[in-house]
């Protein structure tokens, strides 16, 4: 399949942020990240560009990857986004 350009932007930056959540957790506990709010903050963040681009991935481009569960990551950018609480660490090293 032919991806547009944007596509292409998108699936570069899910990937880009992957690699670097994959970066920011390699070789720690769940204790450690739960203590070290920046490397939380920056999985966070990265979790976030996952979402945007997933949202804005057009619905061919997802439909070349049937196992994902797009809706489960637009909802997880969604909470991040919007709950101005405590993000729950649990989730997110679950997730991670």
């Amino acid at each position: 399949m032919q991806y547009s350009i944007e596509d292409k932007a998108y699936l570069w930056d899910i990937v880009d942020a992957c690699e670097d959540i994959l970066q920011f957790t390699k070789c720690i506990s769940f204790e450690q990240f739960e203590s070290d709010k920046i490397r939380r903050f920056a999985v966070e963040r990265q979790l976030l560009v996952i979402g945007e681009a997933s949202k804005r991935l057009s619905s061919s481009a997802k439909d070349n990857f049937p196992t994902v569960e797009w809706k489960k990551i637009t909802g997880l950018r969604n909470i991040i986004a919007h709950e101005y609480g405590e993000i729950i660490t649990e989730r997110i090293w679950i997730v991670v």
